[in-house]
């Protein structure tokens, strides 16, 4: 007997242009994604219990150029609206099946901003999907979540812009003190 399938709990934010998904499943592994024009397919595997999801978009989507990334406690994307004749801006709703959005999507607060408010917000903060797979090709080094561990000035610049105490414990992070000498020697074995 097949074991029951878990559908897949989605968050969800907008941009004029774009789409912020978020499958809400830690320690995802075995996982299957496929983004087309119209739909989001997913199957994967979280703490031993299998989960799917199959959405059909409100308006289509442009799959080539949209991207996500596996995180440990979440599958991120960032899916890029179908750019049509004056067509475009803020869906009223994700899903075009209104009664399987209700059921199924919910918002992601963090990322939601109101139509009237996008040009202050700007774009989605994309810096977590750095690295990230494309739908349509597949960027990354297999085996590391599409990890791109080639540039490491770009990998310093986003540890740079964290917000971490510095030496007096303000938050503030010294943005001039960039010089790494200071830093001790990795032991060897």
């Amino acid at each position: 007997m097949a074991a029951a399938m878990n559908t897949a709990p989605i968050k969800w934010a907008q941009r004029s242009d774009a789409l912020y998904l978020t499958i809400d499943l830690p320690d995802v592994c075995d996982e299957t994604i496929i983004l087309k024009d119209e739909e989001l397919s997913f199957t994967g595997k979280s703490n031993d219990k299998q989960y799917e999801m199959k959405i059909t978009f409100f308006k289509p989507v442009d799959a080539e150029e949209s991207t996500y990334k596996v995180h440990p406690r979440n599958i991120q994307m960032h899916i890029l609206k179908k750019k049509n004749d004056g067509d475009e801006g803020f869906w009223p709703r994700l899903l075009k099946d209104k009664a399987l959005e209700k059921n199924q999507v919910t918002i992601d607060w963090n990322r939601y901003v109101d139509d009237d408010d996008e040009g202050e917000a700007g774009n989605f903060d994309l810096s977590n999907l750095q690295g990230g797979r494309n739908f349509g090709g597949g960027a990354g080094m297999p085996g590391m979540g599409g990890m791109d561990l080639g540039n490491m000035d770009d990998f310093m610049k986003q540890m740079g812009s964290m917000n971490m105490p510095n030496e007096e414990g303000s938050g503030d992070v010294d943005s001039d003190d960039e010089d790494l000498e200071d830093l001790p020697e990795l032991e060897k074995e």
